[in-house]
């Protein structure tokens, strides 16, 4: 079995080949149009840099099972020891819209945890990798979370999570929302300090957080559902009960005040 050092090298050779196909549909006015039971937009260039990952990634482990956001759901990826967990194009409203924020998103789940990742935006130049036994790098550099407390943290959410009902006592902490397009890329802005925590009351695929929640854990940074419970992946429903990434100390006073 290989180690995830190797299935890091694969996942990060991948990202670099498919960046200049992502680029060369952005602001070309790619053709879109909106997935079934309002599951959110997606466009041809999404499926031709899915397309592309399959074959380099699938060609090199062809034992490995496969959980795409843009393929057919296929079963037999619970029985593989290894699973690729990818988002071809993580932003796509972004990416639509012209906005740099996009980015691929690259897994590897050895049973229900994550041992290799990548989440490369290409119009940014800028690519995050770990391992399961190496530190979090940006562009071949370490980076780590903050050390902030609750009081003045910046939060990489959305509006509704800062509704009353998801706060015990509906006693909304003191933190500063701000909001970035892609789900892997927040956890990487956590990961980095740039930000202070990323959170969602909602669930969340698989796919958006997989490779993000190693690098903010190898960052230093502590990845839980919700709940704090440990995030399990390649599960049958492919979602995970929220998410809670920050640093140690404002991942605990987060936890503390939510409901």
């Amino acid at each position: 079995m290989r180690g995830p050092d190797e299935d890091l090298a694969l996942l990060a050779e991948a990202a670099r080949k498919v960046g200049p196909i992502a680029l060369s549909f952005w602001k070309a006015e790619p053709q879109a149009w909106e997935k079934p039971d309002d599951a959110g937009p997606v466009t041809e260039a999404d499926l031709a840099v899915n397309d592309a990952l399959h074959s380099t990634l699938m060609g090199a482990r062809p034992g490995y099972g496969w959980l795409s956001e843009e393929s057919e759901a296929d079963a037999s990826r619970l029985d593989a020891r290894r699973c690729f967990i990818i988002d071809p194009i993580d932003g796509t409203r972004a990416f639509i819209a012209g906005q740099a924020g996009f980015a691929h998103s690259l897994a590897v789940a050895e049973g229900d945890r994550i041992i290799a990742a990548v989440v490369h935006l290409p119009a940014m130049d800028l690519t995050f990798t770990a391992h399961a036994d190496g530190p979090a790098l940006l562009n071949g550099q370490p980076i780590r979370p903050s050390g902030a407390g609750i009081g003045g943290a910046r939060v990489l959410t959305y509006k509704s999570a800062t509704d009353p009902e998801h706060w015990k006592g509906g006693r909304v902490p003191p933190f500063r929302r701000e909001f970035r397009p892609s789900l892997a890329w927040r956890l990487c802005l956590v990961a980095e300090g740039r930000f202070d925590a990323a959170l969602s009351v909602r669930h969340v695929w698989e796919w958006d957080i997989a490779a993000g929640s190693l690098i903010a854990e190898r960052a230093g940074a502590i990845a839980t559902d919700r709940h704090g419970q440990p995030m399990r992946f390649n599960s049958p429903r492919a979602m995970i009960d929220g998410m809670v990434v920050a640093g140690p100390r404002l991942h605990r006073d987060m936890r503390v005040a939510m409901t």
